[in-house]
């Protein structure tokens, strides 16, 4: 079976609703810009999310390595990044704490699934002082998402 998967990707401001349930100081709620990224899977949202959670899945947009736990459980990737799963609501979202790399601060990505019809829509934002505006994590998470949606047409 071939997927048709419909990819979006900007930079753009956002509005950040979830002020208690991250660990960026303060919990921002002002607006800010992060690097957005979002891809629709021609899959239903059970599939979708079984896919997401699975080890396969989780490497696909974390990186090799990386195995999802529950909400305040460290996940690490062998390429460096790593982080805290901050908050795990099934079918509906993960977000989670990003370091790029030991001596990087903390930022947020958050993942949410939205069902569309018979479809799932991930969308994907990634937020912190080192990301706003850089083509390099826009590329990375356009990449994982792809890579993700890829691992459902095998």
């Amino acid at each position: 079976m071939r997927l048709e998967v419909h990819m979006t990707s900007s930079p753009e401001t956002a509005h950040d609703q979830s002020a208690g349930d991250d660990d960026t100081q303060g919990g921002a709620t002002e607006q800010q810009t992060g690097i957005r990224s979002s891809v629709t899977i021609p899959a239903p949202l059970a599939q979708v999310w079984q896919h997401l959670i699975s080890s396969r899945g989780t490497e696909a947009w974390l990186g090799s390595g990386a195995v999802l736990g529950s909400k305040g459980e460290s996940w690490h990737s062998q390429e460096g990044p790593h982080g805290v799963v901050r908050s795990y609501h099934p079918q509906e979202q993960i977000r989670v704490s990003w370091h790029a790399d030991d001596n990087a601060p903390p930022t947020m990505v958050d993942l949410q699934l939205v069902p569309e019809g018979t479809a799932t829509r991930l969308d994907l934002l990634h937020d912190g002082p080192d990301v706003r505006g850089s083509a390099e994590h826009q590329n990375r998470w356009d990449e994982a998402l792809q890579r993700l949606a890829r691992g459902l047409d095998t």
